[in-house]
């Protein structure tokens, strides 16, 4: 079924005139790293020089969003470019449907004559066999535990496995042959059945030990009951009780949080380290961001799941080595999203975009440019069936953030001026001065939802399988 397919993917697709016409991409995707957590962002306390470097040699997106702040639905998103309610997919549902693999990025890189590879956290389901159709190479590597035992009983952490395996990928590549890498780290995911929560590697176990962490300004019990009830015992409260709610708890765990990001950042400057060693450099596309945000604590929650800034803001650098001198180091401002991803890797490489892919290619904003028909606001949802992580879906446009969860009896409603509120303190909803902010974003939220799938159905997976 594949292969048929692959065969007439052909039909828009185009092979390269010379491998050497074509650059070489190396995609890093981290697994809840919300984007202020880099130094290029302004992060006085955290170490990620060799991210920061990125940053640097190439461009920082500092508006940068995912669609749904989930890592089965965002993934899949990045991997199609496609919004959660046209592809569907999150947990406990349905894989991803044979015609959406078609038009993912993989698929595309590899018609045009790329040998693609992955490695670390998939997350994604996937028809049999869909995954040897994507890539030449599919070493899917999961946590728990992090630390694995390797064949001489040693233990190695499993951000550097994932390293080693990227390299070992990048050492084997050709000259004649163009590649697109895709390494998808589970750092910094906690490792949620464990009570230590974060485990990281030896070489950063004494970075943060004097740092007094700051709590955040909403994490506060006055904005917790100033949630609706049927968020004040959601996931996020429980995951909170893990990690947060102790005082000595909380500096233990965020510390433990910025030493497995320092730990991504470790193996990055590994991974760019190789390319120059393997003298491939100069011709290799480097793209870095995440899955979904990361509450630490703010208004009283862990993790992510909701529209609010903390959870949806992703960090997103891209390093073009053929772009010219004047346009490196630069910040881009305008919005950005996951689904962005596919596309951009793909005119990045020269390959069509398919027709059915719904984001929209960064490669302008790469250039420089200021298109004037780009967006200024962007649809949010999260269908995940999960009793105690309530539905929602809404709009963020560039100064307010609407949100409805739609499953509530009645119906509940959040408004924010996230420009002049940005820790989203003050719901605006019964304010009359809003009322004309709020329905306008509410029947935008409406035509967006439809324009991308229509009313929430479910999607459940065959019990059988």
């Amino acid at each position: 079924m594949f292969r048929t397919l692959l065969i007439l993917t052909a039909a828009w697709t185009a092979a390269p005139a010379s491998a050497a016409d074509k650059p070489n991409i190396v995609f890093i995707l981290a697994d809840d790293m919300r984007w202020d957590m880099m130094g290029c962002a302004g992060n006085p306390i955290i170490k990620t020089p060799h991210i920061d470097g990125i940053a640097k040699d190439g461009v920082r997106f500092e508006n940068m969003f995912v669609t749904t702040a989930i890592c089965a639905a965002s993934r899949a998103s990045i991997l199609t470019g496609l919004y959660e309610r046209t592809h569907r997919y999150t947990f406990g549902t349905k894989p991803i449907t044979a015609e959406h693999i078609r038009t993912s990025y993989p698929v595309s890189l590899r018609m045009a004559g790329y040998r693609t590879g992955f490695v670390g956290k998939f997350g994604v389901g996937v028809p049999k066999g869909a995954a040897k159709e994507m890539f030449d190479s599919f070493v899917p590597l999961d946590r728990t535990p992090y630390w694995k035992k390797q064949p001489d009983g040693t233990e190695k952490h499993l951000t550097d496995i994932e390293g080693e395996r990227a390299i070992e990928f990048i050492n084997a590549s050709k000259a004649s042959e163009p590649f697109c890498l895709s390494v998808s780290f589970n750092a910094p995911h906690a490792e949620d059945n464990d009570p230590k929560q974060y485990f990281w590697q030896k070489e950063v176990d004494d970075l943060y030990r004097d740092t007094k962490f700051t709590l955040p300004k909403t994490m506060t019990s006055e904005m917790f009951d100033s949630h609706p009830d049927f968020l004040k015992n959601t996931e996020s409260r429980v995951r909170f009780k893990w990690r947060f709610d102790e005082a000595e708890k909380y500096q233990r765990m965020v510390a433990g949080y910025y030493r497995m990001i320092s730990g991504v950042d470790l193996v990055v400057g590994r991974l760019r380290a190789a390319l120059k060693e393997k003298g491939i450099a100069e011709n290799t596309i480097i793209v870095f961001t995440a899955d979904n945000g990361y509450f630490l604590g703010e208004r009283g929650f862990a993790d992510k799941w909701y529209i609010y800034e903390h959870s949806i803001r992703v960090p997103l650098l891209v390093f073009d080595p053929r772009a010219s001198k004047e346009l490196r180091g630069r910040v881009v401002s305008q919005m950005a999203l996951n689904v962005d991803i596919a596309p951009t890797l793909l005119q990045l490489s020269g390959t069509p975009i398919p027709k059915e892919v719904q984001g929209h290619s960064l490669v302008p904003l790469l250039k420089g440019d200021a298109p004037k028909d780009w967006r200024t606001d962007f649809f949010y949802e999260h269908l995940f069936e999960r009793k105690n992580i309530p539905k929602s879906e809404g709009v963020r446009n560039e100064r307010y953030s609407y949100v409805r969860w739609f499953e509530q009896k009645p119906l509940v409603e959040e408004l924010y001026d996230h420009v002049a509120d940005f820790d989203e303190v003050k719901n605006l909803i019964a304010d009359p001065k809003y009322a004309e902010v709020r329905d306008t974003l509410r029947k935008r939220t409406t035509e967006l939802r439809d324009q991308y799938g229509g009313p929430y159905r479910p999607n459940p997976a065959d019990p059988k399988k």
